[in-house]
């Protein structure tokens, strides 16, 4: 009894790491330094914007592919949301390093 227990719990301990993470948990990227240092303040506005652009609506997909997976979890032991390809935690995880590099070319260039 203890043996059947003890690999139920490790199955689903197993699948449950499998799950998309929550847009927040993930972290940045390093996508190298001075990739914007040619870029004006004006410009590095623009690439911002865009990024945050990015960022929303992939957050919004990573949420919807949590809960997917959540659920998929709950009612039939899979990630069904990972596993079908809708986790997007790479793409937020760069999207998330190109805001935080312009960002420091933009301190380093005053822009305000």
């Amino acid at each position: 009894m203890n043996k059947k227990l003890t690999v139920l719990s490790l199955a689903l301990i197993a699948s449950l790491s499998a799950c998309a993470s929550q847009p927040e948990d993930i972290a940045a990227t390093d996508i190298g330094d001075g990739i914007y240092r040619n870029h004006s303040c004006e410009q590095l506005s623009e690439r911002e914007l865009h990024y945050q652009q990015q960022l929303e609506a992939l957050s919004a997909n990573q949420r919807s592919a949590a809960t997917g997976d959540a659920w998929g979890v709950f009612l039939l032991g899979l990630p069904l949301s990972s596993m079908s390809g809708n986790d997007r935690e790479a793409e937020i995880a760069v999207s998330r390093g190109h805001l935080n590099e312009i960002e420091r070319e933009q301190v380093r260039k005053s822009c305000s």
